[in-house]
């Protein structure tokens, strides 16, 4: 064997070792009727790992934000901001401020796995990860989704980890729901 020919076979090594090895992710799929997972948007989801869920809620009209982290393969609800007092709104034996029209709750550290939900176009459910908002409403007409941290080596996860960025490169920021955080922070909030 020439040593090319051995220096080829070692990078093929590693890339197979790379693309096999199981990692953390967030994994979001959506819920089909018989209740099978099918994957729509998968990003690096270490323990530590914030991502936001904001929609409009259903009785008060007004936007609702739930700020969540993934702990030790679950997921905890760590802070939640509305607008106003009223249905649904979480007794937490904790203290609430107001910041910027906002009433905020902090060191929630409630579990809420697993987190579905059903993003339902009228309460215009959007994702924050990473800077970025996504619209989950433009997955199809009020889709369920599965929000879970999962181990799966990036070979599986592919289609779904690309899908995001793709359609945001491909069709713009408004066919597919993706805002930056400042443009969507300025619109609503």
């Amino acid at each position: 064997m020439s040593r090319r020919h051995g220096w080829w076979v070692l990078y093929g090594l590693v890339l197979l070792l790379v693309l096999c090895w199981p990692r953390p992710w967030l994994v979001v799929s959506e819920l089909d009727a018989k209740g099978a997972d099918e994957r729509r948007y998968v990003f690096s989801g270490d323990d530590g790992t914030r991502f936001s869920l904001r929609w409009q809620h259903s009785v008060e009209l007004e936007d609702w934000i739930e700020t969540f982290e993934l702990s030790h393969g679950g997921i905890d609800v760590v802070r939640s901001r509305f607008k106003t007092f009223g249905a649904g709104v979480p007794d937490t034996g904790r203290a609430s401020r107001l910041e910027h029209g906002w009433v905020v709750l902090n060191d929630l550290h409630r579990p809420v796995d697993p987190l579905l939900i059903q993003a339902a176009s009228r309460e215009h459910y959007r994702m924050e990860y990473g800077g970025h908002c996504f619209d989950l409403a433009a997955l199809g007409p009020a889709p369920i989704l599965h929000f879970q941290q999962q181990r799966l080596p990036p070979v599986l996860v592919m289609g779904a980890l690309w899908r995001p960025w793709w359609h945001r490169m491909t069709r713009g920021h408004q066919d597919v729901g993706s805002v930056s955080r400042e443009q969507h922070e300025h619109k609503n909030g």
